[in-house]
């Protein structure tokens, strides 16, 4: 494993030697529109930027990292959405240098977890003025994510929702989606396993959570994205009319509610199994099925962050 400069030393070298890369996602929410814009607000800061790449086509995105990664930065900055910075994650992971995050996609989980603006001049300040923090890595498998891990409707619906209506709508075109496919969706099984004891429910979706939001709202107020814990929550209850209810309150409200209120799972390490075997949604990606072991890597990764971040 790589050695690791402190987090000040890595913050000093940010800040003293400018050493930053920048790969922008212009197939993302907004990337297109704000590519320019973005890199003038970098080079106005003071920046020069060892690599400046745009992502025209999402397959080349691994690639690109790769690249921006061979100019040996201090910060490697990305723009776009959860998926692209996902794929950003698993790159930057376990190495010395601090992904700088750029919230140009539809619900932007991964930054609201790290209490970032939205806005994009907010978010770019935060390289120059913020600092570099250690926050937790979540596994599925062997698989590295930054926020959640999901099972059920949900991962229909990402297959389901237009490309359009995320335009347009922003956020709530991923609950206005689930309401047309509820109606005919089938509960399924979960038995979770955490610390040694057995969970049995039986649901339309469950979520096993690393960050604190979900499709663009904040689960719960003491979710932390580093508190070295996952969370395992469900919506619904094999109920229709209770989860169709959910999720009309969450796409015209946003409410959330504390992990005190229940129902929630936490632990370290989990392992799902469903019946019937199902897809996992891992930060928008499908790719494993369940049975399926999750587990938190405490300060697995590093990002740059507003300085009033609490980095525990």
């Amino acid at each position: 494993m790589t050695e690791l400069r402190s987090k000040a030393e890595h913050t000093e070298a940010i800040r003293r030697d400018r050493r930053i890369a920048v790969v922008i996602n212009t197939r993302s929410r907004r990337g297109r529109r704000h590519y320019f814009e973005v890199l003038d607000q970098i080079h106005a800061l003071g920046f020069e930027p060892l690599a400046e790449l745009s992502v025209v086509n999402p397959k080349r995105l691994r690639a690109h990292l790769d690249r921006a990664l061979e100019t040996k930065p201090d910060l490697l900055v990305v723009g776009g959405g959860d998926g692209t910075l996902s794929s950003a994650v698993r790159h930057v992971a376990h190495r010395d240098v601090a992904l700088g995050v750029l919230p140009l996609g539809t619900t932007n989980n991964f930054a609201r977890s790290l209490g970032l603006p939205l806005d994009l001049a907010g978010a770019i300040r935060v390289l120059d003025t913020g600092k570099v923090a250690d926050i937790d890595l979540g596994m599925a498998e062997d698989r590295p994510f930054a926020n959640l891990a999901s099972f059920g409707v949900s991962v229909e619906v990402a297959g389901t929702v237009k490309p359009w209506l995320k335009r347009v709508l922003g956020r709530p075109a991923y609950p206005l989606t689930a309401l047309t496919i509820l109606p005919g969706h089938k509960p399924f099984k979960a038995i979770l396993t955490v610390d040694g004891k057995r969970h049995e429910l039986l649901t339309d979706q469950l979520n096993i959570a690393n960050g604190r939001f979900h499709g663009g709202w904040q689960v719960a107020r003491d979710i932390s994205i580093d508190n070295g814990m996952l969370v395992a929550y469900q919506l619904g209850s094999g109920k229709k009319l209770r989860l169709l209810g959910e999720t009309l309150v969450r796409a015209t409200t946003g409410r959330w509610r504390s992990l005190a209120g229940g129902p929630f799972v936490m632990g370290r390490e989990m392992l799902l199994e469903t019946e019937p075997p199902m897809a996992a949604d891992v930060d928008g990606e499908v790719r494993l099925r369940t049975p399926i072991r999750l587990r938190v890597v405490p300060n697995g990764l590093r990002v740059m962050v507003p300085s009033e971040f609490e980095d525990s």
